[in-house]
Order: C-alpha cells, then structure tokens, then sequence
C-alpha cells in the first residue's frame, strides 16, 4: 500500500529445524532484490493488518499456512534509489501446515542459520538476523541505504556503529 512518500511491506523468515526457508530472488528483471537471498513477503492491500499481508503473502509465495509466529520489529527502509520510505513488519515464524510451491519470484531453499550471512544478502539483513537470534523485545530499526551500500543503521532511536554491521 502506498500513501505519501511510503509503502507498507512484511517480512517473514520461516524456521524449521535449525534452518531458514529463504528466497533466492532470480525471477523478475526489474527487482531491487535481484539476486539476493531473503525471506518471504511482500507489500499490503488496501484494509489488510499486518497479520493479514503476513498470511497471504507466506500462502501466495511458499503454499505454506502459518501456524505460529511472531512479530518481531519494525524496519525503516531510506535510500536514493527510490522516493519514500519502506516500513517493513518483520517476522519470524516456526510452525506452518501445506506444502512447497514453486515460487514466482524466485527459488525457495532451506538453508542452515549460520550459512545465512554466507549468501549475497542485504548488510542490513545481517543485523535484523542477529536482533531475532539474540533479543526476544521488539525493535525498531531504520537502515539508510546508497545504493547497495548501507550508511547508517539505527536501532530503537540509537545509532550503530559500522562493526554492528559487520
């Protein structure tokens, strides 16, 4: 949904058994995600909460139906590749019925939790990765972006340094 300068998204990663459902992002031309590794997701229609963008976007990408989940944080998205802000709603989830689909916008892999930072993924994804891991609290985190290249990273109104990142 867009509105003044900002679109709503949400986010999702999948656990099961000490691995990541992630998305390998190699389907469309015109992707700001193009061949990078994310979770699942996707932007709201009109009247929908969260929980619903959440829900039919994980059906929509993966046949999946979640069963558990958990609403994580909150990620501020700036860059000068678009006008606006992002607002992405991130979750995490660990229980779903159904089975895979094949993807349109992508391959869908389980891949192990520690050979997430492995693949070509965005630097702000590495912190957000590690707040779910180590936090149980909500965040909220903004990332400002130059291109493909992450200038500075806020988490809950206070600014990180670029080790964070690493």
């Amino acid at each position: 949904m867009e509105g003044k300068g900002c679109v709503l998204t949400t986010l999702c990663y999948i656990e099961q058994d000490g691995k990541y459902l992630m998305l390998h992002r190699v389907k469309k031309e015109k992707d700001i995600n193009k061949d990078k590794w994310i979770g699942v997701g996707g932007h709201f229609e009109f009247g929908e909460s969260p929980e619903d963008c959440l829900l039919r976007e994980v059906k929509e990408e993966t046949g999946l139906t979640l069963t558990s989940w958990k609403f994580c944080g909150l990620v501020t998205f700036v860059s000068n590749q678009w006008e606006g802000v992002i607002y992405m709603c991130l979750y995490k989830a660990d229980g779903f019925t159904g089975e895979l689909i094949d993807c349109d916008e992508g391959t869908l892999e389980w891949v192990d939790k520690e050979k997430v930072f492995q693949l070509p993924i965005w630097e702000g994804d590495k912190i957000f990765f590690r707040l779910m891991e180590e936090q149980d609290a909500f965040f909220s985190l903004k990332l400002r972006y130059e291109g493909d290249v992450l200038m500075e990273a806020v988490l809950d109104g206070k600014r990180l340094d670029q080790g964070a990142v690493e």
